[in-house]
């Protein structure tokens, strides 16, 4: 009787998405007015995000919500393009030493930040290098709730003994007695220079980091420990107000340095309108009431109601605009390698060809995938990295039986009933979860119970070696196999388990994938240090640590008088090329 509310709820709302269609834009096309090259001026761009706005201070920001707003309010060194590859934002040259340790940038001038009260008479002044040496000194400072040091400790000459030394006044609050990290240094006014200790070859993605936007030393000063909710930057967007739980208003930044190919001043966009609702079907229906831009990714259970077996719109909803992007992302499930149950990569191994990949994608996902989990950890597309070259694991029921034989579990006799642990309030988690639990008791006479848990104790139940078999999802911190394949490696693995291990939480640990894993991360090279990196990642796999599922795919609809909207396999969202073709409202 109680799941009858439920039902009528949900044939509700399919029947609100699909019959939707209310027309909320005449306001807004009265806003806009002409720009060169047939484009328009105006408008307010409303958008949704499901998660929750932490933090507007760069150094503080580790999640994707955050990390949305935080890019178009500040300015980085370079940036990702929609190709991932690295573009000049505010340095407008770099140059990189022969023996890959010093990283050498040239600071656009007349870049200025934000006007604030922080700045004397309100105004804000010029960018320079001095203000680059400030932020990326920061993200090293245990004292500013840094959430992304690791990217910069035993990398860049200093940065460890500064972390350190700010960690131990944090609660005296007395100053360090080092000053800042020695690595980083401004030899002139538009001139930032980094030195690192010893050869990192992704160390090049660093400066395009979310934790690497520039900000002046004024508001930081000014508004101290509630800096994270007055950020000032030199970004195309200029914060206006953020009500938590509610909403997050930034405005047209009047005075942005970038213009585009036909002479228009960016952004075009006068404002952009963040709500933050948690449930994506009413998203979604907020959508097709016209009262949202966009709408990111599609609930599974209206998947098919949207989009055809081809990934085509459906007729009822033609008007609008799909954007498909495969994403920089691995699904799949940890096995935690000292464990009695996984410490014999056989069994790893009969659990990855036990699982058929391709029926989760089509009945659970409906389709709402990029690609099995067939081959590596590495998604598809990783730039310039040859995915298929590792071999991975097909659905194999033969050979899953054959390995559980071999490692002494015929049929599954004599194996241990394990349990997987998911973190909660996750849909389609708990589906996927389902349909593997169906397959190993199928396949392999193996019997996993589930348990969900809220996500912060999931990880550290996981770190802890706690949860020998668990779900988790990695999304590229930066577009190089690195950032993967540092789920792998063993010397980051403690000794006992009363250490975390957050980074491997299988504490999978193989000496020749650390040594050729280490040797490819400090080639400058990038098609020479990818071709290593193939070569640990095929050592690992062979060895299971992680049950690869699926790569995702984000899906999108757009209303269909949005133009300009550049997005990448990392869901970067400059909102500074968007803007409304009035002719199309």
């Amino acid at each position: 009787m109680k799941r009858l509310p439920l039902l009528l709820f949900c044939c509700c709302i399919v029947g609100l998405v699909v019959n939707s269609c209310k027309n909320h834009t005449s306001q807004q096309k009265d806003d806009l007015h002409q720009a060169k090259g047939g484009k328009y001026y105006g408008g307010t761009y409303r958008v949704n995000e499901n998660g929750e706005l932490r933090s507007l201070d760069p150094v503080q920001v580790n999640d994707v919500t955050s990390a949305h707003l935080v890019e178009n309010i500040y300015d980085q060194l370079m940036y990702f393009d929609k190709d991932l590859r690295l573009t000049y934002e505010i340095a407008t040259a770099r140059n990189i030493s022969e023996d890959g340790l010093t990283y050498t940038y040239t600071i656009r001038p007349n870049v200025f930040f934000h006007d604030d009260k922080c700045f004397p008479d309100g105004k804000g002044r010029e960018l320079t290098a001095k203000d680059v040496v400030y932020s990326f000194t920061r993200i090293c400072d245990a004292r500013t709730g840094t959430l992304g040091s690791e990217f910069y400790r035993e990398k860049v000459v200093g940065a460890s003994e500064y972390y350190n030394a700010t960690q131990k006044v944090t609660a005296s609050g007395s100053e360090p007695p080092i000053k800042g990290v020695a690595g980083y240094t401004a030899p002139d006014k538009y001139t930032f220079q980094i030195k690192l200790e010893k050869a990192f070859g992704p160390f090049e993605y660093m400066v395009a980091l979310n934790n690497a936007c520039i900000v002046p030393h004024e508001a930081v000063e000014k508004y101290g420990t509630d800096f994270f909710q007055h950020p000032v930057g030199t970004g195309p967007f200029v914060f206006h107000h953020w009500t938590p739980d509610n909403e997050c208003l930034l405005v047209r930044n009047e005075k942005y340095w970038k213009y585009d190919s036909d002479g228009n001043q960016l952004p075009y966009l006068d404002k952009i309108h963040t709500t933050f609702i948690k449930d994506d079907k009413v998203q979604l229906l907020e959508f097709r009431e016209g009262n949202l831009e966009d709408s990111y990714r599609i609930p599974n259970e209206f998947f098919t109601k949207i989009v055809d077996e081809n990934k085509n719109l459906q007729p009822e909803f033609s008007k609008y605009v799909l954007q498909r992007i495969p994403a920089l992302s691995t699904q799949y499930y940890g096995m935690m390698t000292k464990s009695n149950a996984f410490k014999d990569k056989r069994v790893r191994q009969a659990f990855s060809y036990a699982i058929d990949r391709n029926r989760i994608i089509r009945y659970v996902l409906k389709g709402q995938a990029f690609a099995p989990g067939e081959h590596g950890l590495v998604p598809p597309v990783m730039p310039d990295y040859n995915h298929t070259s590792i071999k991975g694991y097909q659905f194999d029921v033969q050979k899953a039986r054959a390995l559980m034989k071999e490692a002494g579990y015929p049929d599954g006799k004599g194996f241990p009933t394990i349990t997987l642990q998911l973190n909660s309030g996750g849909g389609r988690n708990t589906q996927i979860a389902e349909a593997i639990q169906t397959m190993l008791i199928e396949n392999l006479g193996i019997t996993i119970k589930l348990k969900m848990v809220e996500f912060a104790q999931h990880l550290t139940e996981i770190d802890h070696g706690r949860a020998e078999f668990y779900r988790l999802g990695w999304v590229a911190d930066y577009p190089d196999p690195e950032t993967f394949l540092n789920l792998f490696y063993g010397k980051t693995v403690p000794k006992t388990f009363d250490v975390a291990s957050p980074q491997n939480g299988s504490r999978y640990q193989n000496p020749t994938f650390d040594s050729l894993f280490e040797l490819a991360r400090s080639t400058p090279d990038k098609l020479q240090r990818n071709h290593l990196f193939e070569q640990a990642e095929q050592l690992a796999i062979n060895d299971s640590p992680l049950l690869l599922i699926f790569h995702d795919e984000d899906y999108r609809l757009l209303q269909p008088y949005v133009r300009g909207y550049v997005n990448n396999s990392m869901d970067k969202r400059p909102y500074m090329y968007v803007w409304f073709d009035k002719n199309a409202m």
